[in-house]
């Protein structure tokens, strides 16, 4: 089974990657939160090119992810990424933000079927490395994802990823999981799952239900319980001191890259990480108003020292 790391805008970029698979072992894939691709004939920006710096990435198997409807700069991009390394890239067509699907982008690509698929076409001709996509099952109606599928079993895509909810439902509802397994049926490629596994009783629900589920990404859950990966694969749950450890090398990291704006980044991560402990409203409580380092250092260890460590951290939408 290969498991996976979602893309997480401002949360499962490089150093959270790289501390996390120090603290827990490296998962055997992990994609890169979105990027916008460089104009063709320049390079990627300062911040992005940190992501995909393959110097930021040793010893992990990263997937780039690029947010674009523009075919020239994706195969652009792919050409950059392919003389840095890489052997795949993946489109954005899942991310249901409402000023990323304005512009047509993420899941808003998928409201021009005959569009998406003349793009595709294209890139995967004439891209030098492999292409993936992520995708949601439409916009607002579930019966989109016929055609959409359709479309995408006439392309040869390396894998698609599939996160069954459309894009209204942001992240709210349970996920359509009877589209994932339409999909194990009918695609000629390889195909992953995505969505609200947050425990290992879901992981093993999903994998009794389709047997024939070869990759399963994990988001939310993975950011609640940083063991779960371990857990899937009959491992121990967390403790509190590697829990505490992750928490103090990831802040540490943090603060080397971008000083005291480290403690609105941690203040993100503690959103899904206060389910580690019994009482989660009394863990954001404690974070939820600091500002300054010494304030952030004396509620986190606030919490490590007064708060009870949960039996088995899961996130809770």
């Amino acid at each position: 089974m290969i498991l996976s790391l979602a893309p997480m805008e401002g949360l499962t970029g490089y150093m959270f990657r790289n501390v996390h698979a120090e603290c827990f072992g490296p998962l055997d894939r992990y994609y890169t939160p979105f990027l916008a691709p460089p104009h063709v004939g320049s390079g990627f920006g300062k911040k992005a090119f940190k992501e995909i710096d393959p110097k930021n990435n040793q010893g992990l198997n990263v997937v780039p992810q690029l947010l674009t409807r523009n075919a020239d700069e994706f195969v652009w991009a792919a050409q950059v990424l392919a003389e840095l390394g890489y052997a795949e890239v993946n489109l954005n067509l899942g991310c249901p933000s409402g000023t990323v699907v304005a512009k047509g982008r993420g899941s808003g690509f998928m409201r021009d079927p005959g569009e998406l698929e003349e793009f595709l076409q294209d890139v995967c001709e004439r891209s030098p490395i492999a292409v993936s996509v992520k995708t949601r099952l439409g916009l607002v109606e579930d019966r989109e994802y016929r055609q959409i599928l359709d479309l995408y079993c006439r392309l040869p895509l390396a894998e698609l990823i599939v996160h069954p909810r459309v894009q209204k439902d942001r992240y709210q509802g349970a996920p359509r999981q009877e589209a994932y397994g339409e999909t194990l049926r009918r695609a000629p490629f390889a195909v992953a799952y995505n969505g609200d596994i947050f425990s290992v009783d879901e992981y093993n629900a999903l994998c009794t239900a389709y047997p024939q589920t070869r990759h399963v990404m994990l988001g939310r859950g993975l950011l609640a319980n940083p063991a779960l990966a371990r857990m899937v694969r009959g491992g121990a749950p967390a403790t509190a001191a590697e829990l505490k450890r992750f928490h103090d090398k990831l802040f540490s990291a943090y603060l080397d890259e971008m000083g005291g704006n480290a403690v609105f980044r941690m203040k993100e991560w503690w959103f899904y990480a206060k389910f580690a402990f019994a009482d989660p409203l009394a863990v954001h409580r404690t974070v939820r108003k600091v500002r300054r380092v010494d304030e952030y250092e004396h509620a986190a260890a606030g919490v490590f020292n007064r708060e009870a460590f949960a039996a088995v951290p899961v996130f809770r939408a």
